[in-house]
């Protein structure tokens, strides 16, 4: 998905997004944002000849305890601190046969059939639709690229309007799918889906490129839906047991009075009763 040197090319992002005022240095004029190589290296307490070499591919198995203080060095989060450490010990994404499971069991389906008072679908790691209600089927009704969360945020101009704050919603979909995608062997579906967005969408290459590790577990998004109008669900990401890299997403109105309208007006059109019971 990432070049031959996917360590140096998460050291050199984070380098480059990562300010004197985040590491509390002090503020000094330079040519590009971000920090200079000895900086980093200062803060993480290696050589600037080491941090170069590990930037380059050069060097290329620093220790859990170099791998630590860049991770210190940098502010980074526990996922990205993890995602940098599996860039060194690549880790397996499941222990299936054949790779993570893209069908839906039958119980799951089930339930996420019956819910009728939220929007709920399911998702693989790629992101790509598994399942929806009736709920969310009239949500993402008459989009195209809805096979994919993220074909449909980057290679449809419609999804512009559709969410009500598009480029947070891309930023979290990116640094989402760095989270889940893994960085053992690669996924020729995966790798396939990320060359396709890269050469459809100029955003998509952008927010690729900073390599942001965030997996998304609740959220709210915002919604400009062509018939219902404009809501806010507050979206809860769960985990599906014994499906490696599946997640059900459960979106429900935020307590306001448009929301709840809206919401009720996308139940009218997917023939379910959203009112409270």
């Amino acid at each position: 998905m990432d070049g031959k040197n996917p360590l140096g090319e998460f050291l050199r992002a984070r380098r480059q997004i990562t300010t004197v005022d985040q590491v509390g240095l002090p503020r000094t004029r330079r040519r590009t944002p971000g920090l200079r190589r000895d900086e980093v290296a200062m803060l993480a307490n290696v050589s600037t000849d080491y941090y170069i070499r590990l930037e380059q591919g050069r060097e290329r198995n620093p220790s859990a305890r170099v791998l630590e203080a860049l991770a210190r060095a940098f502010r980074l989060s526990p996922e990205a601190t993890a995602h940098l450490h599996a860039l060194v010990q690549p880790r397996k994404l499941c222990d299936e046969p054949g790779g993570c499971p893209d069908r839906v069991r039958p119980d799951v389906r089930r339930f996420l059939e019956g819910c009728d008072h939220a929007v709920v679908f399911a998702l693989n790691r790629r992101l790509d639709f598994l399942a929806r209600n009736s709920l969310a089927t009239a949500l993402f009704q008459g989009l195209d690229n809805r096979d994919n969360a993220l074909r449909l945020t980057f290679l449809n101009p419609a999804a512009r309007e559709f969410y009500v704050n598009w480029e947070q919603q891309a930023h979290a979909l990116v640094a989402h799918l760095r989270a889940v995608g893994g960085v053992g062997p690669v996924d020729p579906l995966m790798k396939g889906l990320v060359e396709e967005l890269s050469a459809g969408s100029e955003d998509f290459r952008r927010l690729w490129a900073r390599h942001d590790v965030r997996a998304r577990t609740y959220r709210s998004v915002s919604y400009r839906h062509g018939e219902a109008g404009e809501m806010t669900l507050h979206n809860e990401v769960l985990l599906v047991g014994a499906a490696a890299g599946q997640q059900l997403v459960v979106g429900q109105p935020e307590p306001d009075v448009s929301s709840e309208r809206a919401f009720e007006a996308l139940g009218r059109l997917a023939g379910v009763r959203t009112g409270r019971r």
